[in-house]
């Protein structure tokens, strides 16, 4: 019977190569699957894209991604944090690029991603410098800019519970952009606190279906 649930961690993670596109859960340290960041860093791949809502927050996780040197480019809507300057002084540096979105726009590209969707108009950003060089359309007497979705590799994602098929709960404000981007990635890995067995998990509760996750790595037994 399937079961998408590993305690090897570094063999699930060894697959990421560099240059991949990752796609990281988390609103600031909410739902940031740290484990699994910090995992990656240990295995080394180089020249990573990645897509967060926040360009690193804290001391864990994405900062210390960040600091490894192992981040090419960072796609996100918050690139400064009150806790933390490492993006902020990479940046300055030249040692990382940075594709600032605006959280409703990168929250709309995901999903258009997931859904399979070729462009979406939004209005946010009409006007600005975030416009330029993009495609602009009057709508019912409304301005749009023309975003199209953006995809990942990987998403790596930060959820409470799952299933041995890789059924997917969440915990309150943990959940933010965990279920789009799973939907978005060619792979996900999930980071769990809780394994439970076939059947446990109410289907109306559950969030992220097994089909849109590939690996499920329960908290505790990372080695």
């Amino acid at each position: 019977m399937m079961n998408k649930i590993t305690q090897d961690i570094e063999t699930v993670l060894k697959q990421i190569p560099d240059g991949a596109h990752i796609m990281t859960s988390g609103f600031g340290l909410a739902g940031q699957p740290v484990e699994l960041i910090e995992a990656l860093i240990d295995l080394g791949p180089r020249d990573l894209t990645i897509i967060n809502n926040n360009a690193a927050s804290g001391d864990r996780g994405l900062t210390n991604l960040l600091l490894s040197g192992l981040v090419k480019k960072m796609i996100c809507s918050f690139p400064r944090a009150n806790n933390s300057t490492v993006f902020e002084d990479l940046y300055k540096a030249g040692k990382v690029e940075l594709e600032l979105v605006p959280q409703g726009n990168l929250a709309c590209r995901i999903q258009a991603a997931g859904a399979g969707l070729g462009a979406v108009f939004t209005p946010t950003g009409f006007g600005t410098k975030i416009a330029e060089g993009k495609e602009t359309r009057n709508i019912n007497g409304k301005d749009y800019v023309l975003e199209y979705p953006i995809h990942a590799d990987y998403a790596l994602v930060y959820a409470n519970q799952a299933d041995q098929w890789g059924n997917l709960t969440y915990r309150k404000a943990a959940r933010n952009f965990g279920p789009i981007m799973a939907k978005a990635a060619k792979t996900t890995i999930a980071q769990v606190h809780q394994v439970v067995e076939l059947g446990e998990l109410d289907p109306e509760i559950i969030v992220t279906p097994g089909i849109f996750v590939q690996h499920v790595v329960k908290v505790g037994d990372i080695k």
